[in-house]
């Protein structure tokens, strides 16, 4: 097996660098703006800036791979009226986004402020979690917005609260109840149960939701992990369904439809309450579902892909 060399270990701080420098240069940001817009002190994103120049990343204009997907972010951010945006470099698939928002949400879990964050779950945030290197993020807590547990009573294999907890040693909250209820006398018992009531309520309060995006069709998710029949799919995308955020179906236009399963989804939609929703997705598969919830503005901020961004800003 091929160990990774320094550069290969170097890269994420090369990024960050050449992002500090973008925003400088291009940008016209200030040091303060920079460090905010980044998450990291003043003398941090001076030094960034500074490094950027010495290593020959910034030559009139920026030497590095990471000047056109800044651009892209700053097209995404205007055409969608978005807060922030990321894009990783090229189409490397699920694995390379994982590694690339890792370091995004280890930034965002280490401010001091204690901070409440609702997680969604999938096969998506489990890898960005299982990139992240462990950081102290004990003043926050993490809560679920979606169930765990299958028709058959099996717990899903992409939960994410406990590694996310494991990464921080923060406080979790999971949501052990079904994704959907069979019956609506079953959705009222399951949200009356105290532990339900707590992590909903806690979720509803949440600063930020982290959420992954999941396609419709014969790949969906909440088909392949047992969740729903096939038959339900072919029902929900004859509705419209292009996509689903923590289990709530919604169309191309962003509007969750007037569905059977959405009304006996026991967890929480969002965007809930006004809290901001960050998504991680990307790929051919989801670019349906991605430019829904765009159009539906139920998204804050989003990372994804080049290829992902490019096609996003083509129609």
């Amino acid at each position: 097996m091929n160990r990774p060399t320094q550069d290969d270990k170097d890269a994420p701080a090369r990024d960050l660098a050449a992002r500090a420098a973008w925003l400088a240069m291009v940008g016209g940001l200030t040091q303060d703006q920079i460090a905010t817009e980044l998450g990291i002190s003043r003398q941090r994103a001076q030094r960034l800036v500074a490094r950027a120049s010495a290593e020959g990343l910034v030559r009139v204009r920026i030497h590095h791979p990471i000047a056109e997907c800044l651009e892209l972010e700053r097209e995404l951010r205007a055409r969608y009226g978005l807060d922030r945006a990321w894009v990783a470099p090229g189409a490397g698939g699920a694995d390379a986004l994982a590694a690339f928002a890792a370091p995004v949400l280890e930034r965002l879990f280490q401010g001091a402020a204690p901070q409440t964050f609702a997680f969604g779950t999938g096969r998506t945030l489990r890898a960005v979690i299982e990139q992240m290197q462990p950081v102290d993020g004990a003043q926050h807590k993490f809560v679920s917005v979606i169930g765990n547990v299958g028709p058959d009573g099996s717990a899903s294999f992409y939960e994410v609260i406990m590694r996310v907890a494991d990464k921080t040693s923060g406080a979790h909250y999971p949501m052990a109840i079904p994704v959907f209820a069979r019956t609506p006398e079953e959705l009222a018992l399951y949200r009356s149960l105290p532990h339900v009531k707590a992590a909903r309520a806690l979720a509803e309060a949440a600063d930020m939701a982290i959420v992954g995006i999941g396609q419709m069709g014969p790949d969906a998710p909440l088909h392949v992990d047992g969740f729903i029949t096939a038959a339900e799919v072919e029902e929900l995308n004859a509705a419209g369904a292009v996509g689903e955020l923590c289990g709530h179906i919604f169309d191309a236009e962003g509007r969750f439809l007037d569905h059977p399963l959405n009304q006996k989804a026991v967890g929480v939609r969002v965007p809930c309450n006004g809290m901001p929703v960050f998504c991680i997705g990307g790929g051919a598969a989801k670019l349906p579902a991605i430019r829904g919830a765009l159009a539906g503005n139920l998204l804050a901020s989003l990372a994804t892909d080049e290829t992902t961004a490019r096609a996003l800003l083509s129609s």
